[in-house]
C-alpha cells in the first residue's frame, strides 16, 4: 500500500497544521468582528447544479461521483456515459452558498452576511501552487445591490490580510459590465462574451498576441479580435481613459467604489482600476476585484458580484457579492519565509516514570497556567528523544523526580544528557 498522499493533496506536520490553524483563526476572528456569521455546507453537490453554475474552466475540473447500486447498473446497461454521475465535489464555495440561500432564505436575515472557511476540490494537474484539495476563506453579502457591500468586503478582506502579516499589497478593481460593453463594442456577440472572457483572463500568463490567436482558433470574428488586440496593447489605465474612449459606458459605481476604498485604505495599501482584470468564473455580473501581493508577486484574494447565480435556483434575481482569500498561497508564502506565530504559548514536556504518573499530572496541571504541557514516559535513549522534542519546537522539559527546575532546550539539555 502507498504511504504518500494522493497527488494534489497534502499531509501537514504539526508545525504546518499549527500555522494553518493560526491563519484560519485570525481570518475567522476578523470576519466575526465585522458581524459576519459562519455557515457550513456539504462537500457534495448535485452534478446538475455544478454543471449549470457558470464556473468557467472550473467546470472541466469537477470531481464527479458515480451513481451507486441499481442506478449505476441501469446507466451502464443503457450506455449513458454522461448519466453515470449524479454528484460532484464542490469546486468553490459560491455555488454551495447560492443553493444554501435558496434553501434557507426564509430563516435568514437580509442582507445575509456570511463566512465560509472550508475545503474545495478541483481535478487540477498537480503542480506547485495548484492542489486538488485546498481551503478557501470566503465572506459574502447577499440581498443588496448597494455598492457599499463591495466596499465592506474590500475593507474586511484587507484588514484580515494585514492581521496575518501581509502588508504590501494592491487591490485591483474592474467591472464585468464595463468589460462586456467594451467587448460588444469590439464586435463580439452577447453569447460569445463568456468564451472571450475565459481567454482574456489569461492576459498576464500568455500575453495579448496569444490571446488573439486563441480567440481566432475558437472561431471568433477576426475584425472583433483585432479590435480587442488594439485595446489590449494600449490598455486604458484609468477611469478617465475609459470615459474618453467609451463615453456611453456607465462607470459611476466603479468610480465610487475605487474612490471610497482608497480613502478607507488610509495609505496602508493601494486601490487601482485595472481593465485587464477579468476573473475566470462566468457567474460574475458586476464589480470584480483581486488583491495582489507586491512582495510575493501574485494574487492572494479575489471575488466579485454575482447577481444571477442564486436566481438559477429561485427563478428570481437575488443580488450577491463575495470575496475569497487565497488561503493556500498565503500559507505557502509564510511557511517558506519561516513565519513565526506571534504570542504563541510556549510548550514544555514532562518526562516521568510510570509509577510517577499521578504526581506528574499534578505538576503538569500547575505548569499549564503558564505553558502548554505534554507528558511522555521517560525513554531509554533520552538524548535522542530530547533532540526530537527540540526539533518540534518544545521550549523546555521537566525531568520529573530528577530536577527541581524546568530545563530550557539548548541551555541545559546537554547537561541533562551527560547525567543520563
Amino acid at each position: 500500500m502507498k504511504v504518500t498522499p494522493v497527488k494534489g493533496t497534502n499531509d501537514y506536520l504539526p508545525k504546518e497544521a499549527a500555522l494553518r490553524d493560526y491563519l484560519q483563526s485570525v481570518i475567522l476572528e476578523t470576519y466575526c468582528h465585522h458581524g459576519f456569521q459562519r455557515i457550513m455546507t456539504p462537500i457534495l453537490e448535485d452534478a446538475e447544479n455544478l454543471d449549470k453554475s457558470e464556473g468557467g474552466e472550473n467546470l472541466n475540473l469537477i470531481f464527479k461521483i458515480m451513481k451507486r447500486g441499481d442506478k449505476l447498473q441501469k446507466a451502464l446497461v443503457l450506455g449513458e456515459e454522461k448519466g453515470l454521475a449524479d454528484l460532484g465535489l464542490r469546486y468553490d464555495l459560491t455555488l454551495p452558498l447560492s443553493r444554501y440561500y435558496a434553501c434557507h432564505r426564509n430563516d435568514l436575515l437580509l442582507p445575509m452576511k456570511c463566512i465560509q472557511i472550508d475545503k474545495v476540490y478541483r481535478a487540477e494537474r498537480p503542480q506547485k501552487g495548484r492542489l486538488r484539495e485546498f481551503v478557501q476563506c470566503d465572506i459574502d453579502i447577499i440581498g443588496t445591490k448597494s455598492y457599499t457591500a463591495e466596499l465592506e468586503l474590500i475593507e474586511i478582506t484587507a484588514e484580515a490580510l494585514l492581521a496575518i502579516g501581509l502588508k504590501n499589497f494592491k487591490i485591483r478593481i474592474n467591472d464585468r459590465q464595463l468589460l462586456r460593453a467594451i467587448l460588444i463594442d469590439c464586435g463580439f456577440m452577447e453569447q460569445e462574451l463568456d468564451s472571450v472572457c475565459i481567454s482574456f483572463d489569461k492576459l498576464d500568463k500568455i500575453g495579448s498576441k496569444r490571446i488573439a490567436e486563441e480567440l481566432k482558433e475558437k472561431g471568433h470574428s477576426t475584425d472583433a479580435v483585432n479590435k480587442l488586440l488594439q485595446i489590449l496593447e494600449n490598455m486604458p489605465k484609468t477611469i478617465e481613459d475609459i470615459k474618453e474612449l467609451f463615453p456611453e459606458v456607465e462607470v459611476e459605481n466603479l468610480e465610487k467604489i475605487i474612490e471610497i476604498a482608497t480613502r478607507q485604505a488610509e495609505e496602508q495599501y493601494e486601490v487601482v482600476f485595472d481593465m485587464s482584470l477579468v476573473r475566470g468564473q462566468g457567474y460574475y455580473t458586476g464589480t470584480i476585484f483581486e488583491i495582489e501581493s507586491l512582495d510575493f508577486k501574485g494574487a492572494v484574494a479575489g471575488g466579485g458580484r454575482y447577481d444571477h447565480l442564486i436566481g438559477k435556483f429561485l427563478g428570481e434575481e437575488v443580488p450577491a457579492v463575495g470575496f475569497s482569500i487565497g488561503f493556500e498561497r498565503i500559507f505557502s508564502i509564510l511557511l517558506e519565509h519561516g513565519f513565526v506565530i506571534p504570542n504563541k504559548r510556549k510548550q514544555v514536556a514532562i518526562l516521568y516514570q510510570p509509577m510517577e504518573y499521578i504526581e506528574a499530572t499534578k505538576k503538569a496541571a500547575q505548569l499549564r497556567a503558564t505553558y502548554d504541557v505534554c507528558m511522555y514516559e521517560k525513554p531509554k535513549k533520552l538524548g535522542k528523544f530530547l533532540d526530537k522534542l527540540e526539533k518540534e519546537g518544545i521550549y523546555g522539559f521537566w525531568n520529573f523526580g530528577q530536577s527541581e527546575e524546568l530545563s530550557i532546550m539548548g541551555k541545559s539539555k546537554k547537561n541533562e544528557n551527560e547525567r543520563k
